[in-house]
């Protein structure tokens, strides 16, 4: 978890043309300052710029480049860190986290954008910009049905954020059980699923929720009983005594404690 900076984990699909609540806030946390978009995770970044320079132009944030990478090579490119100079944010688009990880990973690209979150600055991603956050990422297995012990594929993330894996597009994808999965696997991480529309916003040790879904936190610290070290690849998940909090805009989750707040505590 950032001392100084804040992570925005967003599920994907979040407003471009409405009341565009996530990026307000993103923009509001920019507070004027320079923003990379870093099309990384798509094999074919051409348009994520435009919309997002779109989106953006009226809510504050008029000064965006583009940090996009074919292969690592291209990681040390002076004119690929000259972005970062004097830039307040960086911004991870959606496309597939693999191309994150393996592409930016233990290069001077994921030095800058460390160095940005130590000096406290924002952090942002969607879909897999959001995935790519915690120490372990989810990247694939099935959505919509029970989870199978075979059935998942997970590899390291960047892990701005420790202690905890990232789901994305969660309920409209159905993606409970591969959730649960992956903190069957440890469960000393946090599980958390996040809405389309629907923002994490993590900093000083919470996580805020934001946003027109929920976000679902999966907590396996008093797990009683799993087969997941003895269950046959096609046998479904048994897992007994995992907490499950449901969190909508508003609320916030202890992230020391392991504990929700309502926005309506108080």
């Amino acid at each position: 978890m950032p001392d100084r900076g804040v992570l925005i984990a967003i599920g994907g699909h979040e407003d471009k043309d409405g009341d565009r609540k996530i990026l307000k806030e993103v923009a509001r946390r920019l507070d004027g300052g320079v923003l990379v978009l870093a099309t990384v995770a798509s094999h074919e970044p051409e348009g994520y710029f435009e919309a997002y320079e779109q989106a953006f132009a009226d809510l504050g944030v008029t000064d965006l480049r583009e940090l996009y990478v074919q292969d690592r090579t291209e990681t040390t490119d002076p004119e690929k860190l000259a972005l970062f100079e004097g830039a307040a944010g960086v911004f991870f688009t959606g496309g597939d986290q693999l191309r994150i990880s393996s592409q930016i990973g233990d290069t001077p690209v994921e030095t800058r954008v460390r160095e940005m979150l130590d000096r406290g600055g924002v952090i942002a991603g969607t879909s897999a910009g959001a995935s790519m956050m915690s120490e372990t990422m989810l990247v694939r297995g099935s959505n919509q049905e029970s989870y199978r012990i075979g059935d998942l594929h997970m590899a390291p993330g960047l892990g701005l954020v420790r202690d905890m894996i990232i789901d994305q597009h969660f309920a409209e994808r159905g993606r409970i059980g591969r959730l649960l999965g992956a903190v069957a696997h440890n469960p000393r991480v946090l599980g958390v699923g996040i809405d389309e529309d629907t923002a994490a916003i993590m900093e000083r040790g919470r996580l805020t929720v934001m946003g027109a879904g929920a976000v679902y936190v999966v907590d396996g610290a008093d797990v009683s009983h799993s087969n997941i070290a003895e269950g046959s690849e096609q046998e479904a998940l048994s897992m007994h005594d995992v907490k499950l909090h449901v969190l909508s805009a508003g609320d916030s989750f202890d992230l020391r404690r392991r504990r929700p707040e309502s926005a309506r505590s108080g």
